[in-house]
């Protein structure tokens, strides 16, 4: 059993020198991606609680339109949007290779094992899915939580094509950054087990926090799970599977039944 996927011993990261270029690689990676959003998420989440009205009241959207009314323009500026959402983890590919690892693969992201990885992705999916789903309800039923509306897409032929690549990216992006890259960067840093757990985990629930306090503990939650199933199996490729998965149902599951179930909210 292993409990940290293999490091690849280089240059980078030996001696006082190498770890505070580790450090500033790290904070300047997640300065490009998740941690800004979570940041982001922060003010969006004051702004909130300070609105008149209670959390469950307001909404927050994850898949909006960027052009109402032009959906060739608004297309261009999804596709844009999504593609750009991946440089950050062209960085950390670029970084790792440039470290002596091989890329993203040291992290378990590639395609030697796809039946595995979608067999576990799979399996953890459907353990996550309905727990998190029932903990927003519940969540958002104590005020605790905005409601979130997974997709405001207009009825055009892309819709969903566009909400399948939105989920892959999420978990693509999510995964390998907050997950892989984060604790094998805190791990060559002197981070305890515990300590790199925590880390991920927080960073993680704290870019859901525009959601409101349940979408900051479901997704810590959600954090701690992945870490330990990561540690486990030395690969993030079945972590991804597994984001990718809830959040296309998630995503297609809104767009067909808002407004026709009673027990799914909508703005």
């Amino acid at each position: 059993m292993r409990t940290e996927p293999e490091a690849v011993t280089g240059e980078l990261g030996e001696g006082r020198d190498g770890r505070g270029i580790l450090r500033t690689e790290t904070l300047l990676v997640l300065a490009l991606s998740l941690g800004a959003s979570g940041v982001s998420a922060l003010i969006s989440f004051i702004g909130s609680l300070t609105k008149p009205g209670g959390l469950k009241d307001q909404a927050a959207t994850l898949n909006g339109s960027y052009a109402p009314g032009r959906p060739w323009l608004d297309l261009a500026w999804q596709l844009f949007g999504i593609a750009t959402a991946l440089v950050p983890v062209l960085l950390v590919a670029h970084l790792l290779t440039r470290e002596g690892a091989p890329g993203l693969r040291v992290l378990g992201f590639d395609r030697t094992r796809p039946w595995w990885d979608l067999g576990r992705g799979a399996l953890v999916a459907a353990c996550i899915g309905s727990a998190g789903l029932a903990f927003y309800l519940a969540a958002r039923a104590t005020g605790f939580n905005l409601t979130v509306v997974p997709e405001a897409l207009p009825d055009v032929w892309w819709k969903f094509p566009v909400l399948i690549l939105s989920a892959v990216q999420n978990s693509v992006v999510e995964e390998v950054i907050v997950l892989a890259y984060l604790l094998r960067r805190l791990g060559r840093l002197g981070w305890s087990p515990m300590a790199a757990l925590l880390a991920s985990s927080v960073l993680r629930g704290s870019y859901h926090l525009y959601q409101g306090i349940g979408g900051f503990i479901g997704n810590m939650v959600m954090g701690v799970v992945f870490v330990l199933a990561y540690r486990r199996w030395g690969r993030v490729g079945p972590l991804v599977v597994a984001h990718a998965l809830l959040d296309i149902v998630a995503f297609g599951g809104y767009a067909l039944l808002a407004g026709k179930v009673g027990w799914l909210p909508t703005p």
